[in-house]
């Protein structure tokens, strides 16, 4: 089995608890929500920081699942500081395989991995210089401040630019790769192909040889005791 691996662009996120949950579950939702079963309810959120509209599949299991990971994320940043990070959202097939005589292995046939690069930097503090107005002399504290709120409405926007970036590469990406989906498993009532979501691991080694295995492994099975 072919396994499809889509990178996605890298998005400079500041070190927001906010800020990386809006980012990620519009990510995470939309990737899932193209990846649905079409048993799905769809369900329109607008983002809070962005002029951006995303659809989730209305699934409570699936919201629950994404929140648990972002939680975990961002336990991860908290003391991975200024850190380049990468998430992976892995499909896959579940496949049982005779090991020996009597006993038998689950295969995970992984066919679609998607890879989401963030960039999570400590933003500059506000300063709030204290000085004595007069009407002759600016005030430098004030002028730090504007400053600042100009720097994070740039750097916003340009967050916001770069997320729409990164929709638009999910979309191209599930309307031209189709041939590798599998067929709709025979199952009532799911809403998803099975998935999971990888976070980087306590250790940053760790986790970038996951991530190389991953690569190694694409289109092969995993065994799983």
């Amino acid at each position: 089995m072919n396994c499809e691996v889509c990178q996605l662009k890298e998005l400079e996120v500041g070190h927001l608890e906010f800020e990386i949950r809006e980012v990620l579950r519009c990510i995470l939702h939309t990737i899932l929500f193209h990846r649905a079963l079409g048993l799905v309810r769809p369900k329109d959120v607008d983002l809070e920081l962005f002029e951006i509209t995303y659809v989730q599949c209305g699934d409570l299991e699936i919201e629950k699942k994404i929140d648990e990971k972002i939680e975990q994320f961002i336990s991860w940043v908290e003391k991975h500081p200024n850190k380049k990070s990468q998430i992976c959202l892995s499909f896959y097939e579940v496949k049982n395989k005779q090991a020996f005589l009597f006993t038998h292995k689950i295969e995970r046939l992984y066919w679609e991995q998607w890879y989401i690069n963030l960039n999570v930097s400590q933003l500059p503090r506000t300063h709030s210089g204290k000085s004595h107005r007069s009407k002759v002399v600016v005030d430098p504290g004030a002028m730090i401040i504007e400053s600042s709120m100009e720097e994070s409405s740039a750097r916003r926007a340009a967050l916001e630019a770069s997320l729409r970036d990164v929709l638009f590469q999910i979309i191209k990406f599930v309307n031209e790769k189709k041939d590798h989906v599998p067929p709709i498993p025979n199952r009532e009532g799911v809403v998803s192909y099975p998935y999971e979501i990888t976070i980087p691991s306590s250790s940053d080694s760790a986790f970038g040889m996951d991530v190389f295995k991953r690569m190694l492994q694409t289109g092969h099975p995993t065994m799983l005791s």
